[in-house]
């Protein structure tokens, strides 16, 4: 059963991707300024990943006796075999949400030969309940964003989601023993935190100019050292490798509004010349941005 309260066709959608049998994907967008309230069974045989691109979403259980938020650019996974969990979502005004649900067996073969490297499949835990928040890096995020924004012949859609999803799961379980809270004391500081993001916050919104390493360590308050691990411990990525698929997915997102060249984006994200531009948007996407719009045109 599944049903979206409110649903406007023209600001609000909900989108359901079957994989294979016992595994697909849910896409809803809520572009209104309404809270969308958004309902589908799920039991206990599944296991559950959430991520909320933009906006914020309120996961409600037991009949609202209880509940889990996700914020912007923040998943939430869910995982219990001794009760149902059936989806019972509100979904706020201007918010995205990328669902990937598949049964554990199905979960459980993904990794049947590691299947000690992800905790929650060990013998110990198969019975128990097991959820966990947590932020999304910029890989991830690029793999959402791509799921969301795809302009493809109807035909392969499906095996476009099925590669994305794939790779979105895989990035999922990417963690490095240095990412780990309890192996890290320095994501434990909150001053330190806040000070990283403060970071990305800067060089996004600079990206045309961003400061140098030094200049950015200097303007936060934290040692060259202590920005450099303390945001690839964070967003997964170093700095400037960060900065360049924010870039590139904003270029990407300017070109396919119509409004602007080639060089006027290139200039927006901070290339003095069409060229350059042209040459690192290939190294991202592995086309040229003409032959980007070109294909767009064409779906």
């Amino acid at each position: 059963m599944f049903y979206m309260e409110g649903k406007n066709i023209a600001q609000g959608s909900f989108q359901e991707v079957l994989i294979e049998d016992g595994f697909y994907v849910l896409k809803i967008q809520n572009d209104t300024l309404e809270t969308q309230h958004v309902v589908r069974d799920i039991d206990s045989s599944y296991i559950q990943f959430h991520f909320c691109l933009k906006g914020q979403a309120k996961f409600i259980f037991n009949e609202g006796r209880y509940n889990l938020e996700v914020s912007e650019e923040n998943s939430l996974l869910l995982y219990n075999t001794q009760i149902d969990l059936p989806m019972n979502l509100e979904l706020e005004p201007n918010s995205w949400l990328v669902s990937v649900v598949m049964t554990i067996r199905k979960f459980h073969s993904l990794f049947s030969r590691e299947a000690d490297y992800i905790p929650f499949l060990s013998a110990d835990n198969k019975d128990k309940k097991y959820y966990a928040q947590e932020g999304v890096n910029p890989g991830i995020a690029v793999v959402l964003s791509q799921m969301m924004n795809y302009n493809l012949h109807p035909s392969i859609k499906e095996l476009y989601i099925k590669g994305k999803v794939y790779e979105l799961i895989s990035l999922y379980f990417n963690k490095s023993d240095d990412a780990d809270v309890e192996q890290c004391p320095f994501l434990v500081d909150e001053d330190n935190v806040r000070r990283i993001r403060k970071a990305k916050e800067i060089i996004i919104s600079r990206m045309a100019e961003p400061p140098t390493l030094t200049e950015l360590s200097e303007e936060i308050g934290l040692s060259l050292k202590k920005l450099k691990e303390g945001f690839k411990q964070i967003y997964g990525d170093s700095v400037f490798s960060f900065l360049f698929d924010y870039k590139m997915e904003y270029a990407r997102k300017m070109l396919e509004t119509g409004k602007h060249n080639v060089n006027e984006v290139g200039l927006r994200v901070g290339y003095s010349t069409a060229s350059h531009f042209i040459s690192a948007f290939k190294k991202k996407y592995g086309t040229t941005p003409k032959k980007y719009l070109m294909a767009l045109a064409n779906n």
